[in-house]
């Protein structure tokens, strides 16, 4: 495969957002009660005992045939008494069954409006600990719409999750720094002869996963430094070819891979500025849907979910926009020193994101254009946020981007162009209409 041609570094640990009711129903009780209140509803038998009271009375027999006939009359007396009995009796078990079973539904209902208004309240109370801890039902549904979206993924992020861990090519947790955050995963390829060409990937998270609150931009953008200078110093020692290292960023990546080159490009620029690595050895850099101008887009990520008190406090104050504003700062006359010495920078962008519009990346490129940097920017129509690097990817088959990608690495490599073109096509992860699926809710 084409992959197999590159060293991919990356980074795990960088960063990869009470209603009112009117008119409400009659309560349970007061339906209950006009059940109660119907009489064809319910089942009322009472016992009556006009047959007694209309009874005839015989006269008294003859006393010459009293002695005859008392045996016969005595017995059919008790027999009419005790099938009155066993009338009366049954009578009066009728309307206890009855009661019972509307008494009955009635202690069900009831347990079910209490129920009911228990969940009510406790809805109603959880949505709004919510929004005062600044989680809207906006947050709310691109919450669950993220849950869905995974779920349908769920068959390729398995796949991916056991060749991370299992895999023998997968290096993790290889160690770059002072805090526990400052963790790379280093990725080999099965051809191990010779030296590879290298991309050190920053990936995304809105700035959050992986960093804040650990910390906040500046450390974001050292920690990145950080990693840049161990895999410039080290990475021939896992087969990399240290003259042929790219960058790479994607999302929130994108933007703090861009950060790290521009202060480094100050640095170098300036005297006495003790570095560790250099601009010098990064080949090219791809910014994958990156924002680069921060006053253009804290509206806009406060509109998505990513609000504005928390990525302020991300950025460090309303006051450090700019200097944390890639494209902001290619403008400025007194560093086009530093500027010129960018390498050459391409950004990948889906025409359909709507996490990070693809003005971002069209802007910062013709900034760079008008600063002297070879740049361009590369727009796939309609692909969203997650698309490039998630769903097409999981596609298998051919891969624009990816393609696009390969082809600027593998630019001088005679051989690795003959490879790419007779590599089998990479296997499908995910059933298509799981990727329609995922794509139709993707919070991105």
């Amino acid at each position: 495969m084409p992959s197999q041609q590159l060293l991919p570094v990356t980074n795990r640990y960088f960063d990869s957002p009470t209603s009112s009711v009117s008119g409400s129903p009659p309560s349970m009780a007061a339906v209950l009660l006009k059940i109660e209140d119907d009489p064809s509803t319910g089942l009322y038998v009472s016992p009556s005992f006009d047959d007694d009271k209309n009874a005839s009375m015989k006269p008294l027999l003859p006393r010459a045939s009293s002695y005859t006939s008392i045996s016969t009359t005595t017995t059919a007396s008790n027999n009419n008494y005790q099938q009155r009995r066993r009338r009366i009796n049954s009578d009066n078990s009728l309307p206890t069954l009855s009661s019972t079973r509307v008494g009955g539904r009635r202690e069900s209902l009831g347990r079910d409006e209490t129920a009911a208004e228990e969940a009510f309240v406790l809805t109603r109370l959880s949505l709004k600990l919510l929004r005062y801890l600044g989680v809207g039902y906006r947050w709310i549904t691109r919450f669950l719409a993220l849950g869905c979206y995974a779920f349908f993924l769920m068959p390729g992020f398995l796949q991916v999750g056991y060749y991370y861990f299992f895999s023998s090519q997968v290096r993790r947790g290889i160690v770059y720094g002072d805090h526990p955050r400052n963790r790379l995963d280093l990725y080999l390829p099965k051809d191990s002869e010779g030296q590879k060409p290298v991309i050190a990937f920053v990936t995304g998270g809105a700035w959050i996963i992986g960093n804040f609150p650990q910390g906040t931009i500046s450390d974001m953008v050292n920690d990145a430094s950080q990693g840049i200078s161990f895999v410039c110093n080290h990475i021939a020692e896992y087969g990399g070819d240290p003259n042929r290292i790219y960058l790479m960023g994607q999302s929130a990546g994108a933007h703090i891979a861009a950060c790290t080159l521009l202060e480094q490009a100050i640095k170098e620029a300036g005297e006495g500025e003790r570095i560790s690595w250099s601009i010098s050895q990064i080949k090219a850099y791809f910014g994958l849907s990156g924002g680069y101008n921060l006053l253009d887009l804290v509206d806009h990520f406060h509109n998505r979910g990513l609000y504005r008190s928390i990525f302020l406090s991300i950025m460090e104050g309303e006051q450090s926009l700019q200097r944390f504003s890639p494209e902001i700062l290619a403008r400025d006359p007194n560093i086009r020193t530093a500027v010129s010495r960018l390498p050459p920078i391409i950004l990948f962008h889906g025409t359909g994101d709507y996490s990070i519009p693809s003005d971002a990346s069209k802007n910062f490129a013709e900034t760079l254009k008008r600063a002297g940097v070879k740049a361009e920017a590369i727009l796939y129509e309609g692909k969203t946020h997650t698309d490039l690097f998630l769903q097409d990817p999981m596609r298998g088959g051919s891969d624009q981007m990816f393609e696009d990608l390969i082809a600027i690495v593998h630019a001088n490599d005679p051989d690795a162009i003959a490879k790419d073109a007779t590599a089998p096509p990479r296997r499908r992860l995910v059933p298509e209409f799981l990727l329609k699926l995922a794509h139709n809710v993707s919070p991105f």
